[in-house]
């Protein structure tokens, strides 16, 4: 039986949405004493998710519709992420506490000649940039040149701080890594020196002018910036991994996710304290002070990724909203 990383990922990220929902601005006390002990967290009977998957299913939508056109290259993918994003902020559906900066850029982007960097939101860092990247480490057949361009390009639509595209190209990589069948142990690893890889390399064709609406002097310190604050986290990170307790909230030790590369740094942590009991990490990042969803979503995105769609319960997985359309491009990408 194939594992089916690609399902595996889009079920995980949308369950851990679905656990953390109910459970985002509440502390860790209030969750225990509302829900009880964090290792019997349940998945509502009504297994709602929040924009978090929304934007995801969009990014996946846009990116399908981008390979079907032919090679994945900047102008195929903008013209559908734009347009995807745009239907889902009129949508009537987008009423799950989505974030400001969203927002903000996808009322800029609704204007039909304005170039997406001036849509862009430069300040902002916020997860969701990174929440929802996780298809395009799912898709087959790219290079590493167009996936880290299309992460990046995904993020700096809305999230133009350059560690929001740094986060989501970690993010994507990360996703790609375990779908492939690199080891856990050694994940962390593999960031960081991918990480210094990148840190001075500005992507002009995926990104265009972007930087020159920041203070920096140039691109490479533009991108720079937003590859060392990932450095430091993944640092954090990689201590973390191996000193702390999960009985503690992981967010005192990488942070509330309400960034993009605490996202990325506490949903992975969440991962690594149990890559092989994916229902106990997504119960553990749910069960957390800060941003419970996206920190579930990125834990159960780099589970599935790694042990594909077994990894979750059937009676879960029946249940979850949107599921139609999960399994979809799951199947189109597992194929």
């Amino acid at each position: 039986m194939p594992k089916q990383s690609a399902t595996g990922a889009l079920l995980g990220l949308a369950l851990g949405d679905a656990l953390g929902f109910p459970t985002e601005f509440k502390t860790v006390p209030l969750i225990l004493s509302m829900f009880g002990p964090w290792r019997e967290l349940e998945l509502s009977r009504r297994a709602r998710v929040s924009d978090d998957t929304q934007m995801t299913l969009a990014v996946g939508r846009a990116l399908a519709t981008a390979m079907e056109r032919g090679p994945l290259a900047p102008k195929r993918l903008e013209r559908p992420l734009r347009e995807e994003f745009v239907d889902w902020y009129q949508s009537p559906e987008n009423n799950r506490a989505p974030g400001n900066t969203c927002l903000t850029a996808c009322e800029l982007l609704k204007a039909e000649g304005r170039a997406w960097q001036d849509a862009s939101q430069v300040g902002s860092k916020g997860c969701g940039a990174n929440m929802r990247v996780a298809p395009i480490g799912l898709a087959p057949g790219l290079s590493a040149e167009q996936r880290a361009g299309a992460a990046q390009l995904q993020a700096a639509l809305t999230h133009g701080h350059p560690t929001a595209l740094a986060a989501s190209d970690l993010t994507a990589h990360a996703v790609h890594l375990l779908a492939r069948g690199t080891d856990p142990a050694g994940l962390v690893g593999h960031l960081r020196s991918y990480a210094l890889e990148n840190r001075t390399r500005y992507d002009h064709t995926w990104l265009g002018d972007l930087w020159t609406r920041s203070q920096d002097p140039g691109p490479e310190q533009f991108i720079a910036r937003g590859w060392d604050e990932c450095l430091e986290i993944l640092g954090r990170l990689q201590e973390a991994a191996r000193t702390v307790s999960p009985e503690t909230d992981p967010c005192l030790a990488t942070g509330e996710g309400w960034i993009a590369e605490e996202a990325l740094a506490t949903g992975l942590l969440c991962f690594l304290l149990f890559p092989d009991e994916p229902v106990t990490a997504l119960r553990r990042a749910a069960c957390t002070a800060g941003d419970s969803d996206s920190i579930a979503c990125l834990t159960g995105a780099f589970a599935g990724a790694w042990l594909g769609a077994g990894a979750w319960p059937a009676d879960w997985a029946e249940r979850i909203e949107y599921r139609g359309d999960l399994l979809a491009l799951g199947a189109l990408w597992d194929a």
